[in-house]
């Protein structure tokens, strides 16, 4: 069970990544409070909104506030789950070959993976989208690659310092 004192670090934690995020992203504290519950709660977040209201910004923002990556992928009819896990190629020797597409590119780093226009992806994407954040792995080349990292983070973790003041 967790102490008085861990819980108030957890706030203060939260707190900052909060401000560290409004830095970049300026009138949505609703929409970054609940991205940073579910980041703590190493859960998944559906953004809804009209173009332009700032999603990809949003996103990048918490993204480098953690100190991680960003990928981000644009929904179409004619992408397949495949280009998702892999991109084939005839590299400049001749032999053809397999890289990690976005879902497995980074492996287990700390990564902000967002997929914009999700209704407009084929049903075996969309399927293949929500696989890998129930059971946050993929099947590819008979085997199961984990689209997040298996170990927690450090328990000296803590995010930047915001320069913005926050209250709570």
């Amino acid at each position: 069970m967790l102490s008085d004192e861990a819980l108030q670090d957890w706030h203060r934690n939260a707190l900052q990544l909060g401000a560290v995020v409004a830095q970049a992203v300026v009138g949505q504290p609703e929409v970054t409070r609940l991205i940073t519950v579910a980041l703590f709660a190493r859960g998944h977040v559906l953004l809804e909104g009209d173009v332009g209201v700032g999603k990809t910004t949003l996103l990048r923002a918490f993204a480098r506030a953690i100190g991680g990556e960003f990928e981000r992928v644009e929904g179409a009819i004619d992408l397949m789950p495949g280009d998702l896990i892999h991109h084939t190629y005839v590299d400049a020797k001749g032999p053809p070959r397999i890289d990690p597409g976005p879902l497995l590119r980074h492996g287990e780093r700390l990564t902000t993976f967002f997929f914009n226009e999700i209704n407009r992806a084929r049903p075996q994407v969309q399927s293949l989208l929500l696989r890998a954040m129930a059971e946050r792995s993929v099947s590819a080349f008979s085997r199961v690659h984990p689209t997040r990292s298996r170990r927690r983070r450090p328990s000296n973790w803590r995010p930047p310092r915001a320069t913005a003041s926050c209250s709570s």
